[in-house]
């Protein structure tokens, strides 16, 4: 009977010690293929980094050798042709001698005028209301049906930030306001000037918000652009204007002006020192696709002659999660 006991625990043990060895096994197999994952998550984003710089790297060439064609910018330029999505795969540092597991990756871009649309920021200009640029977006609310109540609103807002300094407080004579308001940086941000997020998704395709005020560029912007910065212009003379422009682009403003029939006093609070023929601030779009992860990036440039600099860079991911950060 003692001897059965004996054999008996010393099965268990046996069992015990197999079980305690395989649970150390699947812990150490786990943190192992943890680790790979991790490390190959790593390196896919870095690659995704090195590419997207890549983008960027293309716009600056292009804009730079823009300017020195002079300082007229229209759709027939490189800039507003888009890159087509293009496999870059046997450019990335991938095993020569692994091809079986290489991951395939394809890359578009694609530049944007951002002076085609109405800049959210020359709605106030020293601290007080435009009078051109209001009358131009209460034309632009009325297009898209949004209440006129929302454009006060908004031009509060930006009257209160405004007053907020760089360091982020307001100053001593500053309105009460600006305590609880962020100055707003890019479109999506207005909310926080208590803007709905549907009136701000409607404005999109015709405004944008610049770190300054601009001029509209009459080459870029669409029909329905020109339609509300323009005084009395309907639409049908605004897409008369614009098919008239893609056969040959204006080389001044005067010349758009007199294509477009319009003369200097007939433009009430607007003037012709409020539009342009060139442009100094461009979206530039990049959209990475590598293996089964694919991410866009959208950075603001600002270009002063030759001189590209980044203003901010926005990423977004299939999940839509953004990551921001200014330069």
């Amino acid at each position: 009977m003692k001897r059965r006991a004996q054999q008996g625990m010393a099965l268990l043990t046996a069992m015990l010690t197999v079980t305690l060895v395989a649970t150390f096994a699947s812990a150490a197999l786990w943190q192992q293929w943890r680790s790979v994952e991790i490390e190959a998550a790593e390196r896919s984003r870095i690659q995704m980094q090195w590419i997207l710089n890549g983008t960027l790297d293309w716009a600056r060439l292009i804009l730079q050798e823009d300017a020195h064609d002079g300082q007229v910018d229209h759709l027939s330029e490189p800039w507003a042709l888009p890159l087509q999505e293009a496999r870059l795969s046997s450019f990335l540092a991938l095993d020569k001698n692994n091809t079986d597991d290489a991951m395939e990756a394809f890359l578009s871009g694609q530049m944007s005028d951002q002076q085609a649309l109405l800049n959210v920021r020359n709605l106030v200009q020293g601290g007080k209301p435009s009078p051109a640029a209001t009358q131009a977006f209460g034309r632009l609310f009325n297009m898209l049906n949004l209440p006129k109540t929302q454009l006060q609103l908004l031009v509060d807002g930006l009257i209160a930030t405004d007053a907020i300094p760089v360091s982020g407080k307001p100053d001593a004579q500053a309105d009460k306001a600006a305590t609880t308001l962020l100055k707003p940086y890019r479109m999506e941000q207005l909310v926080w000037l208590g803007l709905p997020a549907t009136t701000v998704q409607a404005l999109r395709p015709y405004a944008t918000l610049l770190p300054s005020p601009t001029t509209l560029n009459m080459n870029t912007a669409s029909a329905e652009v020109l339609h509300v910065a323009l005084p009395d212009f309907d639409m049908a003379r605004a897409r008369q204007l614009v098919a008239t422009r893609a056969t040959a682009h204006f080389r001044s403003v005067a010349d758009a002006f007199k294509t477009a029939g319009l003369r200097e006093g007939v433009l009430g609070q607007a003037d012709s020192k409020d539009f342009s023929v060139g442009t100094r601030y461009f979206a530039v779009r990049g959209r990475l696709r590598l293996g089964d992860n694919s991410v866009q990036e959208v950075s603001l440039v600002e270009r002063d002659n030759t001189l590209v600099k980044v203003i901010w860079r926005q990423r977004e991911t299939l999940t839509g999660a953004l990551t921001a950060s200014l330069q």
